[in-house]
């Protein structure tokens, strides 16, 4: 880490500064309590209705203490950061350049759910275990994770280009959005374009710049690792007619809302960036989309200075989640190229810092869930509310916030810390299924979050093929950087 990360602190100063105090000594005593607790052997258990009540009880209890250790961990007058953030080099994490065996079954056991949900007819990864929609943000986590599989031995190269020649062959050839750009959703199976969860019905409904900002960083890293390839993904992005992809520096999306197209700029600190560096490495003008200092403010959670976007709901209609993933998919990606390293470190050290306080593990990002609504995006910080999960739409769901696997993983393998080590190990115990890896586990609930999907465990393999080539992947695939407003032009 930089000489920016600061870790969480020792003591309860934090608090002490809002109040907290004794609510912190309070809560100390209650999770301890809790704690002994559950450990009571089943002699000393009373009838189990009688159990279930009192461990549902002890559960709100600590819910609610956690909540409002949350609440008070917020100050938004937050630590900025002074430093210079810019660099020139992609950074390298510790300890990456070898796999254990044990790392290599983890990937085996990710790989597992590409191989369930492969659609042989379109080379198409379905988003959701055995649900056949997918969109090109989840198509780009199968072609991350086709790559990873390749290069860890898990599949032949034979086999990789089969599945890649099959894959990049229906992207070049796949109805567009108005002859234009990828749907925001499709039939996996059919290729037809869809609404979500609405398998049948042909709709098209606008594309999402964020997700094609990813596709683009992957397809060109297998243009540049793989020149068998390179026809292929050349011949993808002509079938884009991408120059609405962009407008003033910016990118665009669009929506369909009553029938009429809707065009909006799209992204927020964090994806914005991070989309941005893809479509900038096919020669796409995102200069204004790159700049990840304009509409940064801080804020300070549990003493932690969290870099936020000041655009947030109420002042440009959209949201501004602050999560992890988009930073971990920058380091492993990219070596921090699109977003500061320094900007990472203090997400990374706030979920450290609310772990000392509340004695959660936490590691937050968005994801599906196994259970309605579906889809939350788990933050640290949105539209002014501390540690908030809630839906596109706004409703709140704290209820369901879950330890991520794929921000744990991801984590773990940029920074190699204690307390990253600590995150993993929880994913490895608690969240292995036969059909891959489970999308996390709900810190109120107390059991997995069982929902299966190509995101969650194509973060996890690229995660793991990083740590074994020991460099950023656009870096080991020999993908030129290009200049931007902060960096020279350099070979990576």
């Amino acid at each position: 880490m930089n000489s920016d990360f600061e870790p969480p602190p020792k003591s309860w100063s934090i608090l002490a500064s809002v109040g907290g105090v004794v609510t912190a000594v309070v809560t100390i005593v209650l999770l301890n309590s809790w704690s002994k607790q559950l450990s009571l052997t089943s002699a000393q258990k009373p009838s189990q209705s009688t159990t279930t009540t009192s461990l549902e009880k002890k559960t709100e209890i600590r819910a609610e203490v956690v909540a409002k250790l949350d609440a008070q961990s917020v100050s938004l007058q937050g630590t900025p950061i002074t430093t210079n953030v810019t660099t020139t080099t992609a950074y390298i994490a510790p300890g990456v350049g070898t796999l254990t065996n044990d790392e290599a079954l983890i990937a085996r056991q990710a790989w597992s759910y590409f191989e369930r949900n492969w659609n042989e007819e379109t080379g198409l990864v379905n988003s959701v275990d055995g649900f056949t929609s997918v969109t090109m943000w989840d198509q780009a986590a199968a072609i991350a994770a086709l790559v990873s599989a390749k290069e860890l031995d898990i599949i032949t190269a034979t086999e990789f280009d089969k599945k890649m020649t099959r894959m990049l062959k229906t992207l070049a050839s796949m109805p567009l959005y108005k002859d234009e750009l990828p749907n925001k959703v499709y039939n996996s199976k059919t290729l037809t374009p869809v609404n979500y969860g609405q398998l049948d019905k042909r709709e098209e409904i606008g594309w999402s710049a964020l997700d094609l900002g990813r596709m683009a960083i992957w397809l060109k890293i297998v243009e540049t690792k793989y020149p068998q390839m390179r026809a292929r993904t050349k011949a993808v992005w002509r079938h884009w007619q991408v120059d609405r992809l962009t407008k003033k520096g910016q990118m665009y999306g669009t929506a369909v809302v009553n029938g009429k197209e809707q065009y909006n700029q799209e992204g927020r600190l964090g994806y914005e960036n991070y989309a941005a560096y893809g479509l900038k490495l096919w020669g796409l003008d995102v200069k204004q989309a790159l700049d990840y200092e304009s509409n940064t403010a801080f804020v300070n959670l549990y003493g932690q200075g969290v870099p936020y976007d000041k655009r947030d709901s109420k002042n440009s209609g959209a949201n501004n989640y602050v999560l992890s993933e988009p930073y971990i998919l920058d380091g492993i990606e990219t070596g921090f190229q699109a977003l500061p390293k320094a900007y990472a470190d203090r997400i990374l050290a706030a979920q450290e810092a609310r772990y000392q306080a509340t004695k959660v593990l936490t590691a937050v990002t968005e994801d599906n869930l196994d259970r309605a609504p579906y889809f939350v995006y788990s933050s640290l910080f949105v539209n002014g509310q501390p540690w908030a999960t809630i839906t596109d739409t706004g409703e709140k769901h704290n209820n369901l916030r879950f330890l991520s696997a794929k921000a744990a993983i991801g984590w773990h393998v940029l920074y190699d810390t204690d307390y990253t080590r600590a995150l993993s190990d929880f994913v490895y115990t608690n969240l292995k299924s036969e059909k891959g890896w489970y999308n996390g586990y709900y810190e109120s609930l107390r059991e997995p979050n069982k929902a299966l999907t190509a995101n969650n465990n194509g973060v996890i393999l690229q995660s793991l093929l990083y740590k074994k080539v020991g460099k950023p992947l656009v870096v080991w695939a020999g993908v030129k950087r290009l200049a931007t407003d902060k960096t020279d032009a350099t070979d990576g």
